[in-house]
């Protein structure tokens, strides 16, 4: 299963090799955490969407405009609304493939729409009503990261709110829900791959979020931790079970990213990683 605004950038016509873009194994979301200056993001974009097309991989390109739920009050948290969603924006327009950046209160989401092709509703917002209906109402395809606290099936009621506020807008209601882990014990997460399939039952697409999933969170520093070196084993786990999308956060150097670096992929393993998906996605179709 697809999210439908796939469509409008990737129609089944071949992107790459004969393969089909929209009917592709799994679609890709991927980029920085949040954008850091008005250069980077444009280096990671056009570097993935080249990798992408020579496999025909549909990509929507990440990246937060705005980070709001830092844990201490001196992270970084952006480089200014307007001059990011113009980043955001212009990394659009320039490669033609469609962004996605998260939203943190209802009066963000039509600012973000007015950019963004998916807004996505961070993990420990997934039960704010107002946010999921200000994000439905604006009929873009609303992207649900499943708490770290809810079993998956308790994620139903996230997409019935979505859909009941794009009935009531007379919009369409296009949602995804993506796994990313389920809090274990105060500094860890546990990725539950039946998750997969039983968010897959609301009748959504469901990604699994191979990067945040790996995150410690709760250090006493406040800088969350990670283990990037299990980012391979998640990937071949979320496309073996049937994953409909991949997200992952890279940066070209992640000890110097000003978010998240501690769980990111490095951009120049991207490759590599998307070779081993391929083959994986090949076999289990």
């Amino acid at each position: 299963m697809k999210p439908a605004f796939l469509s409008t950038y990737y129609p089944g016509d071949p992107l790459a090799d004969g393969k089909a873009g929209a009917d592709a194994p799994f679609f890709l979301m991927a980029g920085p955490c949040v954008i850091e200056n008005e250069e980077m993001p444009f280096q990671i974009a056009e570097y993935i969407h080249k990798l992408c097309r020579e496999r025909g991989i549909p990509f929507v390109f990440k990246a937060s405009y705005r980070k709001a739920n830092r844990s201490r009050e001196d992270s970084f948290q952006g480089i200014g609304d307007e001059k990011a969603l113009k980043v955001l924006s212009d990394v659009k327009r320039r490669y033609g493939v469609p962004v996605v950046t998260d939203i943190h209160t209802a009066e963000e989401a039509a600012t973000a729409a007015a950019v963004a092709d998916v807004l996505q509703i961070p993990a420990f917002l997934c039960r704010q009503t107002d946010l999921l209906h200000a994000a439905a109402r604006t009929g873009r395809c609303v992207n649900i990261k499943k708490g770290q606290f809810l079993s998956p099936r308790a994620m139903g009621f996230a997409v019935d709110k979505v859909r009941r506020a794009a009935d009531a807008a007379h919009v369409a209601a296009d949602v995804m829900l993506t796994e990313r882990g389920t809090t274990f014990g105060y500094q860890d997460l546990v990725v539950d791959f039946r998750s997969i399939p039983l968010m897959q039952a609301c009748g959504v697409p469901v990604l699994t979020d191979i990067t945040h999933s790996l995150q410690e969170p709760n250090q006493s520093g406040g800088v969350t931790g990670g283990q990037p070196a299990m980012i391979e084993t998640l990937a071949k786990a979320a496309i073996a079970v049937g994953s409909d999308g991949i997200f992952l956060e890279t940066h070209p150097e992640p000890a110097k990213a000003l978010s998240d670096g501690a769980n990111m992929l490095p951009l120049a393993r991207l490759e590599a990683l998307l070779d081993k998906m391929c083959r994986l996605a090949e076999a289990v179709r």
